[in-house]
């Protein structure tokens, strides 16, 4: 319901721009939730103004429903313990991570990360005759909604830079300077799919390394930087 909402509000938010280009005035950029302020702010013209009165109505009133969305999602991911860890990881907030728990349904129906990713259509078409391999773009199988939010997630870690993401981000800016940030994008969702699935599958938040064989096995007194435990975290899941 909250992406119908959001949808809605995106469309009604393109004729603003077009009516206040006619009128020789331009509306400041900035988050979707502040646009009806934006306007609001702006000395339009009489005529103008009155025809963008019912637009500004329609969008107070989705704001107000966008809002109540995500109260809603606030409390489910209080109340559930999947949606509360799998939002321990950076760049990944409530929609992804509800959106992420509908799709799968069960961690237990997939076998490894390789499954879950193959099921989100995040893994690439081959097309293989004898010892000739040829990989091609992503699948697209399953829920494009689910696999939508993941790319947005991705997005998210490419553009900023904590302490906790370092190793992620270097391997996915490393795919970008060879083959493009979009497809680096892709490629970072992928993994984040399986960094999902090894959480909601081991029962652990991100960072968390309990549960990791490689670090039980170190002395007790070393301690690791955020950006080690990173590391580690990914690596883990190559062994899983």
């Amino acid at each position: 319901m909250r992406d119908a909402l959001v949808r809605t509000r995106a469309k009604y938010m393109s004729p603003f721009g077009a009516l206040a280009r006619r009128e020789g005035c331009r509306i400041p950029t900035g988050y979707p939730e502040g646009f009806v302020a934006r306007v609001e702010n702006l000395e339009l013209p009489e005529s103008l103004a009155l025809e963008v009165t019912p637009l500004l109505l329609v969008m107070k009133t989705l704001n107000e429903q966008i809002k109540e969305a995500d109260r809603k999602l606030a409390q489910i991911v209080k109340e559930d313990a999947v949606v509360n860890r799998l939002c321990s990881v950076p760049g990944v907030g409530p929609v992804t991570a509800v959106t992420y728990v509908a799709t799968l349904d069960e961690a237990r129906r997939f076998g490894d990360a390789k499954q879950v990713r193959a099921y989100l259509g995040l893994v690439p078409k081959e097309d293989s005759s004898g010892e000739r391999c040829h990989r091609g773009k992503i699948t697209k199988a399953g829920n494009s909604r689910a696999r939508w939010v993941l790319v947005e997630a991705a997005w998210v870690l490419l553009r900023t830079k904590k302490p906790e993401t370092e190793a992620l981000s270097k391997w996915a800016l490393a795919i970008a300077h060879r083959r493009g940030k979009r497809i680096a994008a892709v490629a970072l969702a992928r993994r984040l799919g399986g960094i999902l699935y090894a959480l909601w599958r081991d029962g652990t938040r991100f960072g968390c390394v309990a549960k990791i064989p490689s670090l039980t096995t170190l002395a007790p007194q070393v301690i690791f930087p955020p950006h080690a435990l990173s590391i580690c975290f990914i690596r883990s899941l190559h062994e899983t």
